[in-house]
């Protein structure tokens, strides 16, 4: 625990006889990373000195007393949410990005988690860009709420959680917790109201735009090769069914590339920031996205063929 995240597993061992210690993290991850793929036996004196040996390997690490140790968090009688760990770990990768990591924001420093309307909608954004991913599913209207989770617990939930089995979401005043095989995750959650994201996203768009998604992908992945800190910027020019994909870096050069879509409305150009474009584009799987469109100067909206909604905001560019 660093006090803000805590993380609880356990694991089949041969306990010869019980007990508890504490052993600096980083020093055990270190030594642990180098032993041999062999038994590893860990033996703990009355003054909290470890001995861990592994084959012909030894080491003595000082440890201190497991009273020490901050108390692990009850979450007994508290409302509870289930679903599949695969649904959670890929919903929560396709929208995590896209939390602010400004700290002078510090209510978008995580993800929303709205439970309300048989819903669980989580949402990420950083004012530039918003993504919203809906996962169905039934909780009694009396646990509807929303809470916002810290990044660094989404990144620990990311890491550990499994394409297989449940994960369990309790939830009170202000912490969370996670609990999926032998893992327990615990979090405080930011304090705050989140912004009403739902006001961002356009209430309708005039164009509708099919595109190829791994094509957009590896095409403005090229071109931005060419844009620059202070000139970061892909231009999207769409017409007849082809999108040209353009960058001009003034002292750097331009770039251009043509992509066959499936669109017949009006000619419309617009500019994006490349790396908020291609994030969404590298997590989702689907072969097609839809870009909806309105003008050069009203967001974008990338959509597929999942509850998922990307919110774009354009750049102004001369």
């Amino acid at each position: 625990t660093d006090l803000e995240v805590t993380v609880r597993c356990s694991f089949e061992a041969t306990v010869t006889k019980p007990g508890a210690t504490t052993i600096p993290a980083r020093k055990l991850i270190s030594i642990v990373r180098e032993l041999p793929t062999e038994d590893v036996e860990i033996e703990v004196d009355d003054k909290h000195v470890a001995s861990i040996s592994c084959g012909s390997a030894f080491f003595k690490v000082m440890g201190v007393s497991a009273d020490e140790f901050p108390p692990h968090p009850d979450f007994k009688g508290q409302f509870t949410f289930t679903l599949e760990q695969g649904d959670l770990k890929q919903q929560l990768g396709l929208i995590a990005y896209a939390a602010s990591t400004d700290e002078t924001r510090f209510v978008l420093n995580g993800v929303l988690l709205s439970f309300k309307d048989e819903k669980l909608t989580m949402v990420g954004t950083d004012g530039r860009r918003l993504a919203l991913m809906e996962h169905e599913m039934e909780f009694p209207k009396e646990a509807e709420g929303e809470i916002i989770v810290p990044a660094k617990a989404i990144v620990e939930l990311l890491h550990a959680l499994q394409d297989e089995g449940k994960v369990t979401i309790y939830h009170r005043e202000n912490q969370v917790a996670f609990e999926f095989g032998d893992i327990f995750v615990v979090s405080k959650l930011i304090d705050g109201t989140y912004p009403n994201y739902r006001q961002v996203i356009p209430a309708s768009c005039d164009e509708r735009v099919t595109i190829e998604r791994e094509s957009l992908l590896t095409a403005v992945k090229r071109v931005s090769l060419l844009t620059s800190e202070k000139s970061n910027s892909v231009r999207l020019t769409f017409a007849n069914n082809k999108v040209k994909i353009t960058v001009v870096t003034p002292d750097v050069g331009e770039a251009r590339e043509s992509l066959a879509v499936k669109y017949s409305g009006k000619e419309i150009s617009v500019a994006f920031n490349p790396e908020y474009m291609m994030d969404p584009l590298k997590r989702l799987t689907a072969d097609e996205v839809y870009l909806e469109l309105t003008d050069e100067l009203s967001p974008g909206v990338l959509k597929c063929d999942l509850p998922f909604l990307y919110v774009l905001m354009p750049m102004r560019v001369n």
